[in-house]
């Protein structure tokens, strides 16, 4: 199809104060809003010269042309969207940024919003997100409302849950079992000679079955049934929430000898920090078990011990999972397991 043939070109910016539209762009560029929907949607049937009066124009204006109504007309946006609880928490920006890379390779784009802590949250940007029409969408967790679920299993594309692992994803999850942590770090410490333990935890539903799983493995081996713990709301764990559940594990249960088990390394080190304001030695007085192994728990003092996911290698994980739902495999692998690594270090 030929161009229709150009108007008087009349290179005048835009209205002050106004949006700037494609029919702002072909007047501009001397030719009809068709015109310019057809160069940014079929180049190929629009001259060169034509092009080059369109591009300039879209260069002066700054236009940004919708992507979503090409995306519902294509079915297909190229737009990922991604839940996490905290977008400042490494351990959640090191697993994205696994992920985003081996996506934006696929000419993927990652759109991300932080639900903090509360389901309700969630559900609501999971509504949001869906109305962008992405091409996939990937979760923190694996609990969900089930307003939540109802959504993502009427979207009809691909989901991701991951940092956790269910024998029951919506569509597919990529993790390990929280549960199996505390459990694993609870036989490392019965190993090590431990015979009295404590728990301090977030109180997110993952830091709880952490929590939960080594107070019940200690207790199987120990004989210990009365295994005291600080458990705070649901949030991420801080410096100083380690500090003061040292505080209130020594006040409220005269807590020494033992070893504590900590939901993050955020609260291991706060405790490490408040034993030796105290003059408490560790581990010899008060033994510290982390979780996460962040980029600091091997400099700490004395180093953490804690426990160690490959992030980066799950995120990357997760991608994989995804593109393999874009592609329709046959019989793709609905859950990934990569593990964990008890790191034995300095504080236990």
């Amino acid at each position: 199809m030929k161009d229709p043939a150009p108007h008087k070109k009349t290179r005048r910016a835009p209205p002050e104060g106004g949006p700037v539209t494609m029919a702002t762009v072909g007047r501009m560029a001397g030719v009809s809003q068709v015109t310019v929907s057809r160069a940014l949607s079929n180049p190929e049937k629009v001259s060169a010269a034509t092009m080059q009066r369109i591009q300039e124009a879209i260069r002066v204006t700054g236009f940004v042309p919708n992507a979503l109504a090409g995306a519902l007309a294509s079915r297909k946006s190229s737009l990922i969207t991604a839940l996490v609880p905290s977008i400042t928490n490494v351990v959640y920006s090191s697993l994205l940024h696994g992920f985003s890379e081996i996506m934006r390779a696929e000419g993927y784009q990652l759109m991300v919003s932080e639900t903090g802590f509360l389901p309700e949250t969630e559900e609501a940007l999971i509504f949001t997100h869906l109305s962008r029409r992405p091409d996939g969408i990937l979760l923190t967790g694996i609990h969900h409302s089930a307003a939540a679920r109802k959504m993502l299993l009427g979207a009809g594309i691909p989901v991701v849950e991951f940092w956790d692992i269910t024998e029951s994803p919506i569509d597919c999850c990529v993790g390990f079992s929280h549960t199996e942590t505390g459990r694993r770090t609870a036989e490392a410490a019965f190993g090590w000679g431990y015979r009295r333990a404590a728990t301090v935890s977030a109180g997110d539903e993952r830091a709880l079955r952490r929590r939960d799983g080594f107070r019940s493995r200690f207790a199987e081996l120990s004989g210990d049934r009365d295994i005291p713990g600080i458990t705070g709301e649901a949030g991420p764990a801080s410096l100083q929430s380690g500090r003061l559940a040292l505080s209130a594990l020594i006040a409220e249960h005269a807590f020494q000898g033992g070893v504590i088990h900590c939901s993050s390394d955020q609260s291991a080190h706060g405790i490490v920090t408040e034993a030796r304001s105290r003059g408490l030695r560790v581990p010899e007085d008060i033994a510290v078990i982390g979780f996460g192994d962040q980029d600091y728990a091997g400099f700490t003092d004395p180093p953490l011990t804690t426990v160690r996911v490959d992030r980066d290698r799950l995120g990357r994980a997760a991608a994989r999972a995804m593109l393999t739902r874009f592609r329709g495999e046959e019989d793709p692998e609905r859950v990934t397991d990569i593990g964990f690594e008890v790191i034995r270090r300095g504080s236990a």
